[in-house]
């Protein structure tokens, strides 16, 4: 059976353990409360979550040495405590409650630490993924307007090639019309023939309008009798 001497040496070597082991708890608990950015990429959440398992077993185990003490000081069966040992058994439970207040308050920061930052890494994977989605989108939209200009470059390259055409087709049509006048000029002998075929055929046309209106008058005249 457990003494007083053995339970309180176990409650001091459990207290002087928990004490270093919370030390570097709240350590690491301000360090994610600076950080709390960068708590998955650094790996903290499961260096805190190790740390917090241990400083709960030893929580537990200094709870579980108080526990027998106290139950030790009011066996009936043994000797009653001295003074001296009944303040250090209320000493122990006072430093337990004291470890067990600093220990939820410093897992309530990490607590909210961690909510933050997971917070602030669900905003910051909305805002990539609305930077993506408009990026896609700029990417599109300038992908259509890449296209219109592909489509205007052609229209206009068409138009100035049809433009270029008309123009070869209209120097060409100028050069056979003054080749044709060319040669009209170097050969007088056709204006000369062109000319007496003209009056030739206004003096036919002369001649059949004379004898149609001597027609004319003897039919009136013999008609007239």
């Amino acid at each position: 059976m457990a003494t007083y001497d053995s339970l309180h040496r176990q409650c001091r070597t459990l207290e002087s353990l928990f004490d270093t082991k919370l030390t570097a708890y709240s350590r690491m608990a301000s360090t994610i409360a600076r950080h709390s950015d960068d708590v998955e990429s650094g790996g903290s959440r499961e260096r805190w979550r190790d740390v917090e398992g241990e400083v709960e077993d030893l929580l537990e185990k200094l709870q579980e040495t108080n526990d027998a003490l106290l139950a030790l000081s009011n066996n009936p069966k043994t000797s009653p405590p001295s003074q001296s040992m009944s303040r250090a058994i209320q000493r122990h439970r006072e430093v337990y409650q004291d470890y067990l207040r600093e220990f939820r308050r410093t897992k309530g920061n990490v607590n909210q630490a961690l909510e933050q930052a997971d917070l602030l890494a669900g905003v910051r994977n909305d805002i990539d993924a609305y930077k993506s989605s408009t990026a896609d989108a700029l990417l599109a939209e300038r992908g259509r307007i890449d296209s219109s200009h592909r489509i205007t470059d052609d229209i206009l390259e068409q138009a100035y090639e049809t433009r270029a055409e008309f123009s070869r087709q209209r120097t060409t049509l100028s050069s056979v019309s003054n080749r044709m006048a060319t040669v009209i000029e170097t050969m007088p002998g056709v204006n000369n023939l062109l000319s007496m075929i003209k009056s030739r055929r206004r003096r036919d046309s002369i001649v059949l309008g004379t004898i149609i209106a001597v027609c004319l008058v003897l039919l009136l005249s013999y008609m007239t009798r």
